[in-house]
C-alpha cells in the first residue's frame, strides 16, 4: 500500500485527478440544471450534492499541489464523496432492481460515483483534519439531509419520488456511518497518516 500511496501524490496524478474532478464538477452543476432552475436560491448550495462533492475534492486538490492542507475542506469533501458516492451506488441499485436497465448513462454514474467514494477514502491518509472541521462537516451533511428530505429538495432522478421515505431513512444512517468512516480515517489515534 505504501507504493500506492507514494502515487498518489506524484503531482501527474493530482493533475490528473484535478482535470476529471473539475471535469465531472462542470458535468454535474449542468445535470442539476434544470432542478436548479426550479430551486429558491436560499436551497442551491444543498442541492447539487454531488457535484458539490467533487467541487470541494477540486479544493483539496489544489492545495495538495502547493503542498497544503484545508482541513476544513478536507472533511467536508471526505464525507460529501464517501456519502454521495454510496448514495448513487445505491439509489441505482434500486432502480436497477425495480425498474431493470437504467441506460448507459446510469451505468456511468454508478461508475463515477463509486470513484468519488474511492478517491475519498484514498487520500484519507494525507488529509489534516481537526475536531472541528468534522463537527462543521457532520452539521453540513445532516443539515443537507434535512433540506433534501424535509423541504423536498432531494436529486429528481428515476422514480426515486416513489420512495422518499426509504431513501430519506437511510440517507440519515448513510450520513452517521460516513461520519464514523470519516472518524475512523482521520480522527483516530494511530491512523495511517502520509505526508504530501
Amino acid at each position: 500500500m505504501v507504493y500506492v500511496y507514494a502515487m498518489l501524490r506524484q503531482r501527474s496524478v493530482l493533475l490528473f485527478l484535478l482535470i476529471v474532478n473539475i471535469l465531472g464538477t462542470i458535468y454535474g452543476f449542468i445535470w442539476y440544471g434544470n432542478q436548479l432552475k426550479e430551486t429558491s436560491l436560499i436551497f442551491w448550495p444543498f442541492v447539487p450534492d454531488s457535484p458539490m462533492a467533487s467541487l470541494f475534492f477540486v479544493f483539496v486538490l489544489i492545495a495538495f499541489l502547493k503542498n497544503k492542507n484545508w482541513g476544513l475542506i478536507e472533511a467536508l469533501a471526505i464525507v460529501s464523496l464517501i456519502k454521495y458516492g454510496i448514495w448513487a451506488v445505491v439509489v441505482n441499485g434500486i432502480m436497477i432492481y425495480v425498474k431493470g436497465p437504467i441506460g448507459i448513462m446510469g451505468y456511468m454514474l454508478m461508475l463515477s460515483h463509486f470513484a468519488m467514494a474511492v478517491q475519498g477514502v484514498l487520500y484519507a491518509p494525507f488529509y489534516r483534519i481537526k475536531k472541528w472541521h468534522f463537527v462543521v462537516a457532520g452539521i453540513w451533511t445532516l443539515h443537507n439531509d434535512a433540506i433534501d428530505y424535509l423541504f423536498w429538495q432531494m436529486p429528481r432522478y428515476g422514480i426515486m419520488h416513489l420512495f422518499v421515505e426509504e431513501i430519506g431513512y437511510f440517507t440519515f444512517w448513510l450520513s452517521i456511518a460516513v461520519l464514523c468512516i470519516t472518524y475512523y480515517y482521520c480522527l483516530r489515534e494511530h491512523r495511517k497518516q502520509f505526508s504530501l
